[in-house]
């Protein structure tokens, strides 16, 4: 925090809940979480840069501890892909679930380090007092990941049935082709297509956004006193090491849901 200011829970927490934003044009109510956007940028591009440098170097020979781990990760994805995805576009979902599971993992791994650390870094080597280090505590980040994933959904609904078939399902399915059904097919599909983005988004959310406010709380109780310094240490680093199973768990989760939810899209009713 800032030097000078007097710490309490408020102040503390709001510090480190506030996002540093831009608006979107004079008088516009838009606004842009610009740590959010830089950090998620900046995270993809490593992530995804370094496997790409290592996939260009990669030799056909002993490989090296590098090489090693990227192809173990390769491997995993493209398994559960064939798993659950058997359509004819494998070429293309199997690097798109690559990409989300290796994106959101990094944007989720930036929960496990230590806040307040981070915090004075980039305040007293950046001068940026407010910075969120974690994209996927940002609604807006796990919302735009999701809609972009509805959007695939929808785009190979059409490619793959149809508009024609499409429709069909929507106002057929899953009570019947009676005209009288049509309005209760459509209702029902309509619910259906609108709780996939929310529950994939907010899911993600809700589990790194609750990680991160316990580990305020730890870091509120390790600033009361040698005591709480002592146990907060303790605690902090015993929920950083079960934190690491839930950052991996929910990227692994969105992207097993991207991967069923374009799945869905290329099975017929």
């Amino acid at each position: 925090m800032a030097s000078g200011a007097e710490l309490t829970p408020t102040s503390y927490i709001e510090h480190h809940l506030t996002y540093l934003t831009t608006q979107v044009g004079e008088g516009s109510f838009w606004v842009l979480h610009v740590d959010t956007l830089i950090t998620s940028i900046i995270l993809g591009v490593l992530s995804l840069g370094f496997i790409w440098m290592t996939v260009r170097k990669a030799t056909s020979g002993v490989p090296s501890k590098t090489q090693a781990f990227v192809e173990l990760a390769v491997e995993f994805i493209d398994n559960e892909v064939k798993n659950t995805f058997h359509g004819n576009r494998h070429i293309f979902v199997a690097p798109t679930a690559l990409t989300i599971f290796i994106w959101v993992l990094m944007m989720n791994a930036m929960d496990i380090l230590p806040i307040d650390i981070m915090a004075w870094i980039l305040e007293h080597g950046f001068g940026l007092h407010n910075w969120k280090i974690v994209p996927t505590t940002d609604v807006n980040t796990t919302f735009a990941l999701a809609l972009s994933i509805w959007f695939l959904m929808i785009f190979f609904n059409l490619k793959v049935k149809g508009v024609g078939g499409w429709m069909h399902e929507l106002f057929c399915t899953p009570f019947g082709k009676n005209p009288l059904l049509w309005i209760l097919n459509l209702l029902f599909n309509f619910i259906e297509y609108v709780s996939k983005p929310l529950s994939h988004s907010l899911r993600l959310f809700g589990n790194i956004y609750a990680g991160e406010i316990i580990f305020l709380l730890l870091g509120m109780w390790a600033a009361t006193g040698v005591s709480g310094t002592i146990f907060g240490s303790i605690l902090g680093a015993g929920w950083a090491i079960f934190h690491i199973l839930i950052v991996t768990l929910q990227a692994f989760i969105f992207m097993m849901l991207t991967v069923v939810y374009i799945s869905m899209a290329h099975e017929s009713h």
